[in-house]
């Protein structure tokens, strides 16, 4: 099992910065990968940015160049550091991590930019 916590969101302006921070505990030894998902209200969830446990990052097209990930391997801790916030970034942003038998959610942090 593998628990996630997110944290850091919030109301911020356009052009402003956020960091999420998304804890595991359990068997964190086990993930493969992590990621970034977002959900829009009256949207579909989808796919904002992973990292493999090796550090390979992968972006969605309308963060790239704004958002980062990484992750504190030492902490168990995942980051986004979202940079350049457009209001269109507004939404639940959920933590996810995947291992050889399953996949695990955070509970979702909200982050809404004001235009």
């Amino acid at each position: 099992q593998v628990q996630l916590v997110e944290s850091g969101g919030g109301l911020v302006q356009a052009g402003g910065s956020l960091r999420l921070s998304c804890a595991a505990s359990g068997s964190t030894a086990s993930i493969n990968y992590m990621g970034w998902y977002r959900q829009a209200p009256g949207k579909q969830r989808e796919l904002v940015a992973t990292i493999s446990s090796g550090g390979s990052t992968n972006y969605a097209s309308s963060v790239k160049g704004r958002f980062t990930i990484s992750r504190d391997n030492a902490k168990n801790t995942l980051y986004l550091q979202m940079n350049s916030l457009k209001p269109e970034d507004t939404a639940v942003y959920y933590c996810k991590a995947v291992c050889s038998w399953g996949v695990y959610w955070g509970q979702g942090t909200q982050v809404t930019v004001s235009s």
